[in-house]
């Protein structure tokens, strides 16, 4: 019986999932053709047999993990719906922290992106915000998702770049900038189950303002 060549027994779900393992473990400049091949064990040329290039390889990433957020639906409750849709962009983006900066300059807008966006407006448009203000209410709820989880993104960076640091306080004089000093003890205390957390906390500002808004319609 012929031998099946290693390439065939590779797919693109396959290429797709070994693709954003790596990303997640080493970040995404780790990831190359070459080395995405090691990791699914076979030559560097097999995974071109189902990907055309690095950019579309990329692409299908962005659209693969898109796909995992919950998308707005059309129940009564738009607060509920937005929130969740929101809070689960949030928590996909945070699992995979090399997508956020695809998603915002990355090769094209991906078919999942664009599920998402439509859904998003949808929901607005049936509470009954208008056209105008569904579009500034989008940007709004858009920019504190992606704006904060690279705010987020960008703190583990920098942290790592500190290197282990055994008393954040060792950082600066808490004498000099005691509003500082209470900030950083709000960061370390322990907190409680169920507790807000900061991006719980500026997602309901900007959904109560938008219900503000309707309301004076």
């Amino acid at each position: 019986m012929a031998q099946v060549p290693r390439a065939s027994r590779l797919s693109r779900d396959r290429v797709l999932a070994a693709a954003i393992e790596l990303a997640d473990r080493d970040g995404i400049a780790a990831l190359t053709m070459r080395r995405l091949a090691e990791d699914l064990g076979t030559g560097a040329m097999s995974a071109y047999y189902h990907v055309a290039s690095k950019d579309e390889l990329l692409g299908l990433m962005v659209d693969r993990v898109v796909d995992e957020m919950d998308l707005a639906d059309a129940g009564p409750d738009w607060k509920a719906a937005i929130k969740r849709t929101a809070t689960s962009a949030h928590d996909v983006l945070r699992r995979h922290p090399w997508a956020t900066p695809l998603l915002l300059s990355g090769p094209g807008v991906s078919a999942a992106r664009l599920r998402y966006i439509d859904a998003m407006l949808g929901c607005l448009r049936r509470a009954g915000f208008s056209p105008e203000q569904t579009d500034l209410a989008y940007h709004a709820l858009d920019s504190h998702i992606m704006g904060f989880t690279l705010w987020l993104v960008g703190i583990s960076a920098g942290m790592e770049k500190l290197g282990p640091v055994s008393n954040v306080f060792d950082l600066f004089d808490a004498d000099a900038f005691p509003y500082l000093a209470e900030h950083a003890h709000q960061h370390l205390r322990e907190r409680r189950e169920g507790e807000q957390g900061a991006f719980e906390f500026g997602l309901d500002l900007i959904l109560e303002g938008l219900e503000r808004r309707l309301a004076a319609r």
